[in-house]
């Protein structure tokens, strides 16, 4: 696809990305580094929130009023 963007292809792989951000944040608390997981933890919650919101948004602009 020529076409293709970060963000197109981040929102097509969305559900792998945040599986592999959680295995990193398990695997980063197993070894006692507990900041480090949380900050990926974070990333993983602001990536699902944003992708939460742009569902949202999409819902609400279309439609009749």
């Amino acid at each position: 696809m020529a076409d293709e963007t970060v963000g197109t292809l981040a929102e097509l792989y969305l559900g792998n990305i945040l599986y592999a951000i959680e295995l990193a944040a398990l695997s980063l608390t197993e070894q006692g580094k507990d900041d480090a997981a949380a900050y990926y933890r974070g990333i993983g919650r602001k990536l699902a929130e944003a992708h939460g919101r742009s569902k949202t948004d999409a819902g609400s602009g279309s439609g009749s009023t």
